[in-house]
């Protein structure tokens, strides 16, 4: 498919596809970022759609992601959960990546939970913290690959979608009252996204920093920005798998990120994410 391939009737497609295979009515929608798919272990009354089985629904090829949709109940919510996904650096194009977010949309989710594993800017932050996202910075969109690129669909969003207040104000207020009563340290920064796949540079690490970054990955913003575009609640939560702040330049790998994701943060964004849901 190219970039102007995929239209409404395609996502209601999709949609439709999920429908058959699930009797839940899910209107929260969840995003599962590198190694932190276990969250969606604790669905109960699960129905599984593979990606495989769902038309243009794309595949990562990356490990850590399970390439499965996830309906059920959690903390007595009906919800929708992403068990991996896809990315730019993957050869997909951006309406590809984020054909997800849309056919949740079409779908009926109303409100989307997006988790990702990210390299810490922000010299305060260790591996291991978990980081709300208060706003991001788009470069990928800025370099000409946004996701909003081409003709608009005025049944999807508007032509120029507002980005002031991208994460939602009243869900970020609920996570951060729910770490607080939980005992969990939540930092509250920029995400910035970058197409990947190579891991950052010390001067790369440098200028994230000066433009007021506080963790940078590879994923997100994209999503984000359609699920805005659609009118979807976002809230946003780093796993911050590794520091990139160090005088002396640290290697840094994939499996490093995985192992961090596993015994760390997946425990603590497991308890914000279900104290969150608690509250919806």
């Amino acid at each position: 498919m190219t970039t102007h391939d995929l239209t409404l009737s395609d996502y209601r497609l999709a949609a439709d596809t999920i429908r058959a295979r699930t009797a839940h009515q899910p209107t929260i929608g969840m995003i599962l970022g590198s190694g932190l798919g276990v969250l969606a272990d604790s669905v109960s009354e699960p129905d599984y759609v593979p990606y495989a089985e769902i038309r243009g629904w794309p595949h990562s090829s990356v490990v850590g992601h399970a390439n499965r949709l996830v309906i059920g109940k959690l903390e007595g919510q009906a919800v929708m959960i992403m068990q991996g996904r896809s990315h730019f650096y993957e050869g997909l194009t951006m309406q590809q990546v984020t054909f997800p977010v849309r056919v949740m949309q079409v779908f009926g989710i109303k409100t989307l939970i997006v988790t990702n594993a990210a390299g810490g800017l922000n010299p305060t932050y260790h591996a291991g913290d978990l980081m709300l996202i208060r706003d991001h910075i788009n470069l990928l969109g800025m370099a000409g690959h946004h996701p909003l690129i081409g003709h608009n669909d005025d049944a999807l969003g508007p032509r120029f979608p507002d980005m002031s207040a991208a994460y939602d104000p009243q869900l970020c207020a609920m996570a951060r009252k729910v770490a607080a009563e939980k005992g969990i340290t939540l930092r509250e920064g920029v995400y910035i996204g970058l197409s990947g796949p190579s891991f950052e540079t010390p001067a790369e690490v440098k200028m994230l920093q000066l433009w007021g970054a506080d963790a940078v990955g590879m994923s997100t913003v994209s999503e984000v920005t359609v699920a805005r575009h659609g009118g979807l609640r976002v809230l946003g939560i780093s796993g911050i798998t590794n520091v990139l702040t160090s005088p002396e330049p640290q290697v840094t790998s994939h499996e490093e990120v995985l192992a961090m994701g596993q015994n760390k943060i997946v425990p603590e964004l497991i308890t914000l994410v279900r104290g969150v849901l608690q509250n919806l």
